[in-house]
């Protein structure tokens, strides 16, 4: 799981797949920053948090499990489990992630009064001001990291585990242009 730079990269994998991993497994780490963070932000409006600080916490938590899997995924090519897992757990905390953060911005009081903090309000707003910052850069990360991870995984697909084009990838392409030859010959709306 850890990040490594490899100056050559290893000749099993296109070039593009080794830097789409490299910024994936970049994009996870710079998500579990910054959830952690959001944790830490949190706990500095209260020590003890209340039942909403408690489902904000849970939320960065689900956000760190998702990045720890994304990483893990990335690490087991990507398999189906694991795959399906990461991807799901990315919608979900993208969604939840944009949802707080347009609160946080839109009813910074009501959010604060709802979180019962202990400290002042400007200094809580400007706190809880930041945490909002940082779901953004979380919510907008985790897009990123969907979509770099439906890269490797087609990247998984058309490579054989030895780096060359497989035969089922071959056979994969013959149909895809057998399938174009045959759509040539249908009217204008189908012509390719």
């Amino acid at each position: 799981m850890g990040f490594s730079v490899q100056t050559n990269p290893p000749s099993s994998i296109g070039d593009s797949h080794y830097h789409t991993h490299k910024v994936f497994l970049f994009c996870n780490y710079i998500l579990l920053g910054a959830a952690s963070s959001c944790i830490f932000l949190t706990l500095s409006l209260r020590l003890f948090p209340s039942i909403c600080g408690f489902f904000l916490i849970l939320l960065h938590v689900f956000t760190i499990v998702g990045a720890v899997s994304g990483c893990a995924a990335a690490s087991a090519g990507m398999t189906g489990r694991w795959y399906g897992a990461h991807m799901v757990a990315t919608v979900l905390t993208a969604i939840f992630q944009g949802s707080v953060s347009v609160l946080i911005f839109t009813r910074t009081a009501d959010f604060l009064g709802n979180l019962k903090s202990y400290v002042r309000e400007e200094d809580g707003a400007v706190i809880l001001k930041l945490a909002g910052g940082l779901c953004i850069l979380i919510f907008c990360l985790e897009w990123v990291v969907l979509t770099l991870a439906f890269f490797l995984k087609y990247y998984a697909y058309v490579e054989g585990g030895d780096g060359r084009v497989s035969s089922n990838a071959i056979v994969r392409r013959s149909a895809k242009v057998q399938q174009d030859d045959d759509l040539k010959d249908w009217p204008w709306p189908f012509q390719v």
